[in-house]
């Protein structure tokens, strides 16, 4: 006896997404189901490519499959096609879908850092990505991913963005030397925002990672009033100076009424090198108290590695020069849980314009 597609449906209907709290053929992402005699083959269509438990949902669904009678083998095809926030009234830039923040309430914790090997693991998985350097004052981003060359202009006169390790990018400093300060009022900084999103030439993204400039300024007030920002990141060390700050950040946020994607605690820990034994320089736990506080995902912890630093001084992010080390292994799990956020968001926002 044969099984059929309902039966694999159905064992497929135990399988529940542990973010999105659905079962997996509820949440449509179970595609292309296949007899052939005992062999059965499906696809399972993700959210993200950055998915956290991508491999133990297709095991899972594969065990299943395979203990129905009559069935040999059950192999899942996983793949995944990242859905959009909604803009609410907010002009979308075509071909983004989900305009990612990162930002922090002062300088000097890490934030650009963040920003650029968060944008590195999620193209790492798979997905489109670009990097918007926003730090208009003191854009660092070329420096950080090694990139030299300004951006050229393309028939249709948008920019074209500068690539490195998979990534599109843009910074003002492509534009201007490197020691010239740049003295900008408020609507200055607003155009050249509006610049960056809307005359350059992104292309389809599945992420577009925005490295805001410190503190609680024009420049978030400009994106959260122009396009939909899909969330936002926040970046603290674990000192209580650095998370009151960052505070300040979080109520912004909240005020502009974009969705707090999580907290990163960046530097939270030392491991010695030589006897392994971890230090906590700047104290531990200032951040996962602070998600706690406003109940808010806590993203995860970042170790303090001095490749980080020797990376992003010679244009070799971690992510990329030492992928296997414990704070780009921590990265990638950042972006995992950020790209799971964002789907969340989406599905919230699907559920309110199904119900409305």
């Amino acid at each position: 006896m044969s099984v059929t597609e309902e039966q694999v449906l159905d064992a497929l209907r135990t399988v529940q997404d542990p973010d999105l709290h659905k079962d997996i053929v509820a949440l449509q992402f179970v595609k292309d189901v296949k007899i052939a005699g005992g062999d059965v083959t499906f696809t399972i269509e993700l959210t993200t490519p950055a998915c956290p438990v991508r491999d133990e949902m297709k095991a899972e669904a594969e065990r299943k499959v395979a203990a129905l009678p009559g069935v040999a083998t059950a192999s899942a095809n996983m793949t995944a096609s990242v859905r959009a926030r909604g803009g609410f009234g907010r002009q979308a830039v075509p071909g983004i879908k989900n305009i990612i923040t990162v930002g922090a309430g002062k300088g000097g914790v890490g934030k650009s850092t963040t920003s650029v090997n968060l944008a590195l693991a999620l193209a790492r998985k798979g997905a489109r990505v670009g990097l918007m350097d926003a730090d208009v004052y003191g854009p660092n981003i070329p420096q950080m991913l090694g990139i030299k060359d300004a951006p050229e202009v393309g028939e249709d006169k948008k920019m074209v963005p500068p690539e490195a390790y998979g990534l599109k990018v843009i910074s003002m400093g492509m534009l201007v030397p490197a020691d010239q300060p740049i003295i900008w009022r408020g609507p200055m900084l607003h155009g050249a925002v509006q610049q960056f999103m809307r005359d350059v030439a992104w292309g389809e993204l599945d992420y577009l990672i925005v490295d805001l400039p410190p503190g609680t300024g024009d420049v978030s007030l400009s994106l959260s009033q122009s396009v939909p920002v899909a969330g936002a990141v926040v970046v603290t060390t674990p000192q209580s100076v650095s998370v009151a700050d960052v505070r300040k950040a979080v109520g912004m946020f909240r005020q502009l009424n974009i969705p707090i994607l999580g907290v990163v605690e960046n530097m939270s820990y030392f491991v010695c090198g030589h006897c392994d034994e971890r230090t906590e320089i700047f104290g531990h736990g200032g951040g996962e108290t602070m998600a706690k506080d406003f109940e808010i995902p806590f993203l995860g912890e970042v170790p303090i590695d001095t490749r980080v630093r020797s990376g992003g001084d010679e244009g070799r992010p971690i992510m990329i020069a030492a992928p296997e080390a414990p704070a780009a292994q921590a990265f990638a799990a950042v972006a995992g849980k950020v790209a799971a956020q964002i789907s969340i968001q989406a599905m919230r926002v699907l559920r309110v314009i199904q119900t409305a």
